[in-house]
């Protein structure tokens, strides 16, 4: 439900709404919007109480109109918040009028291979540093990361670089340990419908950034969105990554980027692609790179290794130094033609 205040409405207006719905037992969430303030019902309400509240807010002063949400995803619902969410990292901003890559290996190897590729992904001037310490990998014979090492060689490079970090929690169990090593908990494809991970990541209030599942609809894809945001969490950053590959002869993946401009129109999240797992292929990423940022994505995930070919994990998708350094030339350009800060 959304109970829509009128323009000019009062504080006290809006917390006498907010009072009548905390009597009957249910929590409001106030929505501010660019020229007017709702408050919405993220609660599943039954017909009869549906009725009830609008017969008593409906003549409250202040109140325009009270109408009911049609998307089964409430929080994640630009119906539901009119407004655009700008995510803020140090100096970064995910979101509205601007574009954030992100770049480094898959893997944390070793201080020297992980500052490496710090070095590469600042002087290129992108500002948000990746790398994984758990590596949920097909195979339990591959490298799964250097895990409580690999937070604490994140952690050592951010603070000698400056730059902001992201990494993978696999378990709702190490929410905790991974949110004291870096700024922005990923929670990957393989974990999209792990829900007590989604639960545990957003009592955190560290920025979520959560991976499409290969095989999941947008509506899926939203709804677990929305277990984070249930938790009064709302520094999502979506990701699209790619879905289940038609034809795998020629790419990881197919790399949905319809997903793009239709997220846009469902959710006020940010929404981000990853086309290094959505292609698979480190010859086609900085291509998908670009057409994500034209089709209106608010950033990109880029794999970036200082020497791909001795990567323990994913080396095929990964750029070397000179790749990402002329992506980014080329992203940089095509941010300033379209009006975006980089």
């Amino acid at each position: 439900m959304l109970i829509l205040m009128q323009f000019g409405a009062t504080d006290a207006q809006v917390k006498a709404v907010c009072a009548v719905l905390r009597e009957k037992g249910i929590e409001p969430l106030e929505l501010p919007g660019e020229d007017r303030v709702a408050v919405g019902v993220p609660a599943s309400l039954s017909a009869d109480q549906r009725i009830a509240l609008e017969a008593i807010l409906g003549r409250m002063d202040g109140v325009s109109k009270v109408t009911q949400t049609s998307s089964p995803f409430k929080l994640a619902s630009l119906e539901f918040r009119r407004t655009k969410t700008l995510v803020e990292i140090k100096d970064v901003k995910i979101g509205p009028g601007h574009f954030a890559v992100m770049g480094g290996p898959c893997s944390v190897e070793s201080l020297d291979q992980f500052r490496k590729a710090a070095e590469v992904v600042k002087q290129s001037g992108a500002k948000i540093l990746r790398g994984g310490a758990f590596k949920p990998r097909t195979s339990p014979y591959s490298f799964q990361g250097l895990q409580l090492e690999g937070l604490k060689i994140i952690k050592q490079v951010a603070e000698e670089t400056g730059l902001a970090t992201i990494s993978e929690v696999m378990s709702a169990d190490m929410v905790e340990a991974v949110a004291d090593h870096v700024d922005i908990l990923q929670i990957g494809a393989r974990s999209m419908q792990n829900f007590p991970l989604l639960v545990e990541a957003g009592k955190s209030q560290k920025p979520i950034f959560l991976k499409r599942g290969p095989s999941a609809t947008l509506d899926e894809f939203l709804l677990a969105s929305e277990y984070v945001l249930n938790e009064g969490n709302n520094q999502v950053i979506l990701c699209e990554r790619g879905i289940i590959a038609f034809d795998r002869a020629y790419t990881r993946n197919t790399l949905d980027l319809n997903a793009v401009p239709v997220l846009k129109e469902l959710t006020h999240l940010p929404v981000v692609v990853d086309p290094s797992h959505g292609t698979g292929v480190a010859r086609y990423v900085a291509a998908m790179a670009k057409a994500a940022l034209v089709a209106g994505a608010d950033g990109v995930m880029v794999e970036m290794h200082p020497d791909p070919k001795e990567a323990l994990s994913d080396g095929s998708q990964a750029l070397d130094s000179e790749q990402f350094s002329t992506m980014m030339d080329d992203l940089r350009g095509l941010a300033a033609y379209m009006h975006l800060t980089l």
